[in-house]
């Protein structure tokens, strides 16, 4: 530490100390920044359907990098609006390419992020105990002791979209739609029926092969042929102050480990899916 000159002692005090208080108070000031953007959740606006796997991912991906990370479940459509008003989300992972797609041509995400990350399927699922034969598939739900079918909302849902164009497929729609309920999303069509307030739900293979679900209810698959494909897309949202993790965040959602688990709930990887990017 160096003397203090003759001109330094004859500087002001009151000056010397104001200086050295800014430097305190910038100090300060970067050290809060610091422990706020490190202490700073990625926030991810995920598909109702992703509830069984991807807080598995997410607990990986904590692991391996140290970041903290906080999903939202919900609707698809849903959060294409509350993004277009500017919600706070850092990643959205969409049931349904298309409201990523338009979010691209509103310039609110980053385009070139895009990953084309699942193809979902839709199941018939009811609880254990009902009397449905599961080799008659969707004819099941002709039997008159099913009065209520549990489905998500088609109206911005895209597995309620779906199930609606299996049972036109099936020519069930007209024959169904009094007995039909809707939940907001994917996920609370299939609560309406494992709490006995549906008696069936065309609902989502990987909340079917949820722990939740899988020991309380029997599943039929629908064939693929009988409704468009449900591809599902993640996309980095344009207003986010964390794109960096968030990118990171897709390029661990690619790696062949991660592609693997989502495998096992029944999320087959799309054809092409950019995992180069």
């Amino acid at each position: 530490m160096r003397d203090l000159s003759e001109r330094d002692a004859v500087r002001p005090a009151g000056r010397r100390w104001c200086g050295v208080a800014a430097v305190l108070l910038l100090l300060a000031t970067n050290a809060t920044a610091q422990t706020g953007a490190a202490a700073a959740s990625l926030t991810i606006a995920a598909a109702a359907d992703l509830q069984g796997v991807l807080p598995l991912v997410i607990g990986q991906f904590q692991r391996a990098t140290g970041r903290t990370v906080s999903a939202t479940y919900g609707s698809s459509g849903n959060f294409y609006t509350q993004i277009q008003h500017g919600a706070p989300f850092d990643l959205f992972l969409s049931a349904d390419i298309d409201y990523p797609n338009r979010l691209i041509t509103e310039r609110l995400v980053e385009p070139d992020s895009l990953f084309r990350y699942a193809t979902g399927r839709i199941v018939l699922w009811w609880r254990k105990g009902r009397a449905l034969d599961p080799t008659r598939g969707l004819d099941a739900l002709r039997d008159p002791r099913v009065r209520r079918i549990a489905i998500a909302n088609p109206d911005h849902a895209p597995y309620g979209r779906a199930a609606v164009a299996a049972l036109r497929k099936a020519h069930l729609l007209e024959q169904v739609q009094a007995k039909l309920v809707r939940g907001e999303n994917v996920a609370q069509a299939a609560q309406f029926v494992e709490s006995g307030n549906a008696d069936a739900g065309i609902i989502a293979l990987s909340l079917a092969l949820s722990p939740a679900l899988r020991t309380s209810g029997s599943y039929y698959e629908i064939p693929a042929t009988e409704h468009p494909p449900i591809v599902q897309a993640a996309v980095v949202v344009s207003a986010s102050r964390q794109k960096s993790a968030a990118r990171e965040f897709l390029r661990f959602l690619r790696a062949p480990e991660v592609m693997s688990l989502m495998a096992t709930f029944g999320f087959v990887r799309p054809p092409s899916d950019e995992a180069a990017k």
